[in-house]
């Protein structure tokens, strides 16, 4: 009899953590499949927009964090703290490269659009490449065009997603209205949330923990 393991994945494009996040929850999930590739995982990603409030075309990202932190130095060593956990996953956070800080509620729109006409590989691969333009290439996660490009790149057409890129900032606000929360998060088979970046072997105990508590299928 297998059982079933549900993840859910609470995120923001833009949070440096939730990239490291999610290659410590992928180490995770091969930990799982080694030990015991009966479970059949589903997982499911919520969108969280971080900043809900930033105009449809962002705001300069040196400016953001200036502001945010305080002084240029507090910004260096946040990066370098950034880049330091980045690197122990093998990313290479580009700091240099983001002009932006994008207004995300376009990109989780996207996103949940392809949660309903993609398959799981496919999803997969769509928040891959929305990273990896951010993080690695600095590109504009608010700019429609650039979307619209990641996703045709991941098999879906205009036609099917071109009412999620609203351009006017609106936020994004799931079914709970889970808009400014904290991420990374993550909840196994409807368990307690887990917050914050967790090494892979701790997520994998908390993946054990609710199996060893749910009901086999």
């Amino acid at each position: 009899m297998k059982q079933q393991l549900s993840v859910e994945v609470f995120f923001d494009f833009v949070c440096p953590w939730c990239l490291i996040g999610q290659r410590h929850l992928q180490a995770a999930l091969l930990l799982l499949q080694r030990e015991q590739p009966h479970v059949q995982v589903q997982v499911h990603r919520q969108g969280v927009q971080l900043l809900p409030g930033l105009p449809a075309n962002g705001v300069p990202f040196k400016q953001f964090y200036l502001q945010r932190l305080g002084s240029e130095q507090a910004v260096r060593e946040r990066q370098a703290q950034v880049r330091a956990a980045a690197r122990v996953v093998g990313e290479d956070i580009d700091f240099s490269r983001i002009c932006r800080m994008p207004n995300t509620g376009n990109a989780h729109r996207l996103m949940q659009r392809a949660g309903s006409l993609l398959g799981a590989s496919q999803q997969q691969a769509l928040l891959e490449r929305l990273f990896i333009a951010y993080f690695h290439q600095g590109r504009d996660l608010g700019d429609s065009r650039t979307l619209l490009g990641i996703a045709e790149s991941c098999g879906l057409k205009a036609a099917q997603v071109i009412d999620c890129l609203r351009d006017d900032g609106s936020p994004f606000l799931d079914g709970a209205g889970r808009a400014g929360s904290a991420v990374p998060r993550y909840r196994f088979n409807l368990g307690p949330l887990i917050a914050g970046v967790r090494p892979a072997e701790a997520l994998f105990a908390a993946m054990t923990d609710a199996l060893s508590e749910g009901v086999q299928a």
